[in-house]
């Protein structure tokens, strides 16, 4: 086995968006690609909307997955570190995955340090400028008051309803466009903003859909994950650089 001396990062996974089958043919891809992770990696960090709906009542999580959720347990037995995100579409993770993983559940924003190099990770979603409603909606749907109420929905209706709500969205539906022009990007202008006070050599973020990688200047490069209903992308670092990567394609 090689040296566990790599750190991964993917998002997006939207595990149970779309029919069943779909669904199940992307988790098998994501598990070939753990495979090859488990191998040098000391630190997964999946950065958010991991799954197209996730809420843990206090006995009752969704059921599926059990591949996937296998597989992580591996590699945190192996003695990988696991991060997980909170996205806009699994937002409600509490302590499940830290029980049973050992994983760090990260709500908002993760500033480290690694081998000199220094990173700011987020899922992405209310950041930048615009989009005033969700970040309204996003205030309201993390609170305890409404994480309280959808607790007290039985799972059978309040997992269905979800999941028809997530079936509705625009990304689980069709490939998001490349955008040519960078400088719309929200997250290109959040990430110029932010360096304008604080230092990052890496600003790495999912939501987007659109794999990318902008130099900012400075030594500072903004990466976006893509996703995994398309691209299969991921990004590593391998103690000097991050590459954005590309999995089972040509």
């Amino acid at each position: 086995m090689q040296n566990r001396n790599k750190i991964y990062f993917a998002s997006d996974f939207h595990l149970g968006s779309g029919p069943y089958l779909k669904s199940r043919e992307r988790e098998d891809a994501i598990i070939r690609w753990l495979d090859e992770v488990k191998m040098d990696a000391s630190e997964l960090f999946l950065i958010g909307d991991i799954f197209d709906f996730w809420f843990e009542y206090k006995t009752v999580v969704p059921k599926g997955y059990i591949r996937f959720l296998g597989k992580l347990a591996q590699l945190t037995d192996a003695g990988v570190k696991l991060y997980l995100f909170k996205g806009n579409h699994d937002m409600w993770m509490f302590d499940y995955f830290v029980n049973e993983l050992g994983a760090t559940i990260v709500s908002n924003e993760l500033e480290i340090t690694r081998n000199g190099k220094t990173f700011y990770l987020h899922h992405g979603d209310g950041l930048g400028p615009g989009d005033t409603f969700y970040k309204i909606l996003k205030k309201f749907f993390r609170s305890s008051f409404c994480q309280w109420l959808f607790a007290r929905i039985h799972p059978n209706f309040g997992v269905g309803l979800a999941n028809y709500w997530s079936a509705r969205s625009r990304k689980s539906q069709k490939k998001t466009p490349e955008y040519a022009k960078q400088e719309q990007e929200w997250l290109v202008i959040f990430s110029k903003d932010l360096l304008k006070t604080q230092t990052f050599n890496y600003l790495i973020f999912g939501h987007r859909h659109v794999p990318m990688d902008v130099d900012l200047g400075h030594n500072s490069r903004y990466i976006n994950l893509g996703e995994w209903l398309f691209y299969k992308s991921y990004a590593v670092f391998d103690g000097e650089k991050v590459t954005l990567k590309y999995f089972e394609q040509a």
